[in-house]
């Protein structure tokens, strides 16, 4: 007896599906040449720890020291491309009866490979927001080289990113738990599925009888419980699921 293709098994669901929810996290960006946030500790960086470039106390204590080494990110960022992973889930989005994307990554590759309506989970590394509570001005990134301020109040502005301790943006968590609370299959691609509270989403569909597919070249704590995984990086894997799902419905 021959074994169902899980990609053909996998474009099946996606065909049926009403809403389909997709978790994207930094391996999908990896795949661009984005580092993954640790691995972007390299060189001048590589003797710092997280807590030194990514809490609001570290801002704090030197704005102009965490603004730089947001920069040299930014600055990576502004010279990669989306990959095929990026350029499929915007073309499985127009395949689709209904899709929502929410993603960990902050680099905006998404967005530039087509997709619309992308759910922000941890915020956009270029944009930038006031660092005075309660003011919340978000703008465009200019190319300043020390925090620019606010133009509402005089505040510092930061990078518009979630930072260590500090909670996701209530928006966009209310939004992603009402996707998946709602999603008939969800994808969950290029992410280790260890950072809280994005991990817990699939949890959440899985729960709702939810179809999980991880897509992931190695194993994470969510291969236990997924419906399908489709071993691979998701630059390879999202198209071969697209190309699938276009013979479904040819």
């Amino acid at each position: 007896m021959v074994e169902s293709d899980p990609v053909q098994l996998v474009a099946e669901r996606l065909a049926a599906s009403t809403l389909t929810v997709v978790l994207t996290g930094s391996g999908t960006s990896a795949e661009s040449g984005v580092p993954t946030f640790r691995d972007a500790q390299t060189g001048l960086w590589a003797k710092y720890r997280p807590e030194d470039l990514a809490t609001p106390a570290a801002f704090a204590q030197n704005p102009q020291f965490v603004w730089d080494w947001y920069q040299w990110r930014r600055g990576i960022i502004a010279d990669v491309q989306p990959n095929a992973g990026h350029r499929a889930l915007a073309e499985l989005a127009r395949r689709v009866t209904a899709l929502t994307l929410i993603t960990q990554n902050v680099d905006g590759l998404h967005q530039r490979a087509g997709s619309d309506h992308v759910i922000e989970f941890h915020g956009n590394i270029m944009r930038s927001k006031c660092s005075v509570q309660g003011c919340g001005v978000e703008v465009d990134l200019t190319d300043d080289t020390s925090p620019p301020r606010c133009p509402d109040c005089g505040g510092a502005l930061r990078p518009d990113v979630v930072w260590f301790g500090e909670p996701i943006p209530p928006a966009a968590l209310e939004s992603a738990l009402q996707a998946v609370a709602d999603c008939d299959v969800m994808l969950v691609a290029g992410t280790s599925a260890q950072v809280q509270p994005a991990a817990s989403l699939a949890e959440v569909a899985k729960e709702r009888g939810a179809c999980l597919v991880e897509i992931n070249p190695e194993s994470t704590p969510l291969t236990a419980i997924a419906d399908f995984v489709l071993a691979g990086p998701s630059g390879r894997v999202l198209p071969a699921l697209v190309n699938a799902l276009g013979s479904q419905n040819a």
